[in-house]
């Protein structure tokens, strides 16, 4: 397999700095997981910020660009990684004013993908709102170009023995899924969902319910000035529900007609639970052994999922069309929060309502 070459727009947290911050073991940030992997080679980084573009060329040895258009024009990178914040220049933790609707990373998505570049991964959200998702989408189908977002409990070695449990029959079929944690909507639970999903083989979603927090938040002028709280319940056409519950660890639970299957402690363990002891006339659920995982670079799988879907010709694990879901599906809790918590069927008819988030 021949090395690709990788450029990343946006040099602070996840395009170079995470991996400082001691949260990880393995490589998170995609200059570090581009290092590391076998099959890309770091070129060039783009920003805005005079500081944080010499602090990556001194650290990563790569080229540096303040313009993310002469980079592309000069580098003719294999794949461009979008890292920046979801709006630029970056604000506080909200929006300046009820008419602010900056999207950084739907902005530079759409301009990358039209600039050519056969493979993109773009940070979590997609896009503040379904119109701007809308557009990534059309310009990553018109363009042909292969596509992850950074999503990463999709990429995750530890959740993929969960997902072969299930496809495996360890629980018979699946007919719940339960998240555990509190947390905003557009940093959090678009990971949450996305994770739901992908653990029972990314059906269709159907139906949203959803409440932002606190319950007597009111959404004005289809604009949310900051990334809220919030908890959901997802029905999926194929029957399964799925609840967050927000309370937790970061822990999936997939209870299924023969047993259930428990992500713990943020994927660090596994819990596996099916029918054993028989009592009086109850059949109590019993503890099954499960081996630990050694976890591996979720971004380098991340990036390597890409290379493998354009040397295949196959779509990626979190192609478009399922990331455009599960953006749509996030979008519409709080949709369902303005409409009193009602279920509202996807596709949203409101493609307009903001949400603004980092």
């Amino acid at each position: 397999m021949p090395t690709y070459k990788v450029a990343i727009i946006g040099l602070g947290r996840m395009g170079s700095t995470i991996d400082d911050e001691g949260h990880f073991e393995v490589p998170y940030s995609v200059a570090a997981a581009t290092k590391a992997s076998e099959h890309l080679e770091l070129v060039a980084g783009a920003d805005l910020l005079p500081e944080k573009r010499e602090a990556f060329a001194k650290r990563w040895g790569a080229a540096v660009y303040e313009d993310f258009r002469a980079m592309i024009e000069k580098e003719k990178p294999d794949l461009v990684a979008v890292c920046t914040a979801a709006c630029l220049p970056k604000p506080a933790n909200k929006a300046p004013d009820a008419d602010f609707r900056g999207d950084s990373h739907a902005d530079l998505a759409v301009a990358v993908a039209d600039l050519g570049v056969p493979m993109l991964f773009v940070e979590k959200a997609m896009a503040s709102s379904m119109a701007r998702a809308d557009e990534i989408r059309d310009a990553i189908k018109r363009n042909n170009t292969l596509f992850n977002t950074g999503v990463l409990r999709r990429f995750d070695n530890r959740y993929d023995v969960v997902k072969e449990a299930i496809e495996q029959g360890r629980i018979g079929e699946a007919k719940t899924v339960v998240h555990f944690a509190g947390s905003s909507l557009m940093h959090g639970h678009i990971h949450s969902i996305d994770t739901v999903s992908h653990l029972i083989g990314d059906p269709e979603i159907a139906a949203v319910r959803g409440e932002l927090l606190p319950r007597d938040f009111k959404i004005e002028g289809n604009h949310i000035p900051a990334d809220p709280l919030a908890t959901y319940q997802l029905r999926f056409k194929n029957g399964v529900e799925a609840w967050s519950i927000p309370g937790g660890y970061w822990e999936f639970e997939v209870i299924g007609s023969e047993g259930s299957i428990r992500s713990l402690d943020n994927g660090a363990k596994v819990s596996l639970r099916q029918p054993g002891t028989q009592q009086g006339r109850r059949q109590l659920w019993d503890e099954v052994p499960f081996d630990p995982v050694v976890p591996k670079s979720t971004t380098m799988t991340c990036l390597e999922d890409l290379v493998q879907a354009h040397e295949s010709g196959q779509p990626t694990l979190g192609h478009i069309d399922v990331t455009h879901h599960i953006t749509e599906a996030t979008i519409a809790v709080a949709e369902s929060h303005r409409q009193g918590g009602a279920w509202v069927e996807l596709p949203l008819a409101e493609r307009d309502l903001y949400i603004f988030h980092v």
